[in-house]
């Protein structure tokens, strides 16, 4: 099976399973495990952090800072695309009472400024006040977009200015380092948290880091602790995610071309509707017309071939690349939507 549904489809790989096998293991809730030490010493060093925590998930990532920054009451301003606003069952309101603001994400993933301006709240009885400003990066329903160091300037700027903190769904944010060659820390350094996930591109099969000051990781280590996050030996997890950071970041590129090449060969095909242009790192959106949504599924489905229907918007599919798809597989992709809808 080409599972192109996700990248959380990668399997760990060997040297991960050694890894774990043999990791050196305390509990993690007393602060006793080394080899989690290890990998949020690392994390923190690739973000240019002073701290991390490992956690068990994205989700959890995201709730866990958003309910560190933000008291009941407050406002947060995010994108209506977000994965917060989305798919995290609403959970910074749920369980934190704060209240979010989404507004409209454009094309390449970035907030205007002149709209996340208007949208922060002035001192008034009526209006909860604006505490922290949450971006994506790469932005998942934007075509997997890469925020730009300069765009995240900008938005450092206005923080500081209004007194505002900034913490990035960084989930796929190596993917965005590799896409626009820099290091992750310059496209964090704005930033007051940024969350990253180990288990979609980095391909180990679960944990998630929220880095920041050292001291919003020791309340965010109690948020996790409260939302039952805290685990015990959980050195034999953290160790795929140092060979994730050690071994895996460089070889991004290689899902960032085959999106590519992909994006390019089936944007001529009967049906669909497809900017080649806009692919910029391993996640692909294409709509699909003049053929029914799930008849298409189940004819891929017949070809060994998986890829997501979304549920934002009818007609549109979203196919991400990783580790476990290679470029002969890509060819084979190629061929099986060829057979299905047809050459324009």
């Amino acid at each position: 099976m080409i599972d192109l549904r996700s990248d959380t489809f990668t399997y760990p790989t060997k040297s991960m399973r050694e890894a774990m096998a043999m990791a050196e293991v305390g509990d993690d809730v007393f602060q006793e495990d080394p080899t989690v030490k290890k990998l949020e010493t690392l994390a923190a060093e690739k973000t240019g952090k002073e701290a991390a925590l490992f956690v068990p998930s994205g989700t959890m990532g995201n709730l866990i800072s958003v309910l560190s920054h933000c008291h009941r009451g407050d406002e947060i301003l995010l994108g209506d695309k977000s994965h917060i606003s989305l798919y995290e069952v609403g959970g910074v309101s749920a369980l934190g009472g704060i209240h979010p603001r989404t507004l409209p994400n454009n094309n390449d993933g970035t907030i205007s400024i002149e709209i996340l301006e208007k949208g922060i709240r002035h001192l008034d009885i009526h209006s909860p006040p604006t505490r922290l400003i949450c971006l994506e990066n790469t932005h998942n329903f934007c075509q997997g977009s890469p925020l730009h160091p300069d765009y995240m300037m900008i938005v450092g700027d206005l923080a500081k200015k209004y007194g505002l903190k900034i913490h990035i769904d960084g989930a796929r944010i190596f993917n965005a380092a590799v896409a626009l060659k820099v290091p992750v820390s310059k496209l964090t350094e704005q930033a007051d948290s940024v969350m990253f996930c180990l288990s979609k591109g980095l391909s180990a099969p679960v944990g998630s880091l929220v880095c920041g000051s050292a001291e919003f990781i020791d309340k965010a280590r109690k948020v996790r602790k409260m939302v039952g996050g805290g685990m015990r030996q959980a050195g034999h997890i953290a160790a795929a995610g140092i060979i994730s950071l050690v071994n895996l970041v460089d070889r991004l590129q290689e899902d960032h071309e085959n999106a590519k090449m992909l994006a390019t060969q089936i944007s001529d095909m009967k049906g669909i509707e497809l900017d080649k242009s806009n692919i910029k790192t391993n996640i692909i959106f294409f709509k699909l017309k003049g053929l029914d949504g799930n008849l298409f599924l189940q004819q891929l489905e017949k070809k060994q071939i998986k890829i997501l229907m979304t549920d934002t918007d009818a007609g549109i599919f979203r196919a991400v690349l990783h580790r476990d798809v290679s470029k002969k597989q890509v060819e084979t992709v190629i061929k099986s939507f060829e057979s299905i809808l047809g050459k324009e």
